[in-house]
């Protein structure tokens, strides 16, 4: 992370993710509404641990980059005395929330195959341990997030923070589908907040009134000329993410209705034929009592 590619691919896995679950608890929740559990993930016919399984490679991938493919010297760490330069201490805090996330995938496959006892309460605290982590490194990153830059971080720390509540609560409450629903959504806010930050931060032209992209210790950040201009930056963030909040939420209202109609009707569907086989059987039943006692009348006036 830290430029706008950093902000963007793990932006938009994000943004994917949460589709992936929006979709499946609503398909879920159509289909079973009465006897509904919440999954943490969802397996796939062929390949099963599909999920887990692009999360544990994705997660790499970023902590590979962060720490290696991204420097310039292709590691981490001070050549001269093996330590961590200070403008390198974000990517180990970065790659120290992938870490998280490959624990979590990792266990998800684990627990499928060994299935403990509490493996749904625990595969849940994992998932809430990495929205944690990322809550926690955000809050007190090294990078200096003052300015435009922090008040989108800080922003961004309020969605990992319903990701985190959300998934604590699905420990508590597995039958709530408005949990998993907030928490799917949460987690594709978080992409598409990423993703807007990495154009937003980092592209020239869209940088607010009386602000400018600046150079500081090797990364680009942006400053304001005054204060009046910071205030009307920080303002224009506020009514973005204020914006982006109802999109979202009128997205996800129709994308229920949308799934609820086509999953829904075939419950419908099938409640209905079961009904009237039941009433056809019943009718069937009738009628064969019925000319059964009418040819026992006739053999009896014989």
């Amino acid at each position: 992370m830290g430029t706008l590619v950093g902000h963007i691919v793990p932006g938009f896995f994000f943004f994917s993710l949460g589709l992936w679950h929006l979709f499946n608890h609503i398909k879920l929740f159509s289909l079973h509404p009465k006897s509904y559990v919440s999954c943490t993930w969802f397996p796939l016919s062929k390949p099963r641990y599909l999920e887990p399984l692009v999360i544990i490679i994705a997660s790499s991938l970023s902590i590979s980059v962060e720490l290696f493919l991204g420097q310039k010297n292709h590691q981490p760490f001070d050549p001269n005395d093996g330590t961590i330069p200070s403008n390198h201490l974000h990517n180990f805090e970065h790659s120290c929330i992938s870490i998280t996330f490959i624990t979590y995938a990792a266990f998800a496959i684990i627990f499928d195959k060994t299935r403990p006892v509490a493996h749904r309460d625990l595969i849940n605290l994992i998932g809430a341990l990495a929205f944690a982590q990322q809550l926690f490194l955000f809050h007190f990153h090294s990078s200096d997030h003052t300015g435009v830059e922090g008040h989108y971080h800080l922003l961004l720390q309020l969605v990992v923070f319903v990701s985190l509540v959300t998934t604590l609560l699905g420990i508590a409450l597995p039958s709530s589908f408005l949990v998993s629903f907030v928490r799917s959504l949460s987690i594709s806010f978080q992409g598409i907040w990423l993703m807007s930050m990495a154009c937003m931060l980092w592209t020239p032209s869209l940088v607010p009134k009386d602000c400018f992209l600046h150079i500081e210790e090797g990364k680009h950040t942006i400053r304001c000329s005054s204060v009046k201009g910071l205030h009307r930056a920080l303002s224009l963030v506020n009514i973005q993410f204020s914006l982006f909040l109802v999109g979202v939420t009128i997205f996800a209202m129709w994308f229920y209705i949308f799934l609820q109609r086509i999953y829904g009707e075939k419950i419908e569907y099938s409640e209905l034929r079961t009904k009237e086989s039941k009433d056809t059987e019943i009718m069937m039943t009738m009628v064969e009592v019925h000319d059964t006692k009418s040819r026992n009348g006739v053999k009896s006036l014989a």
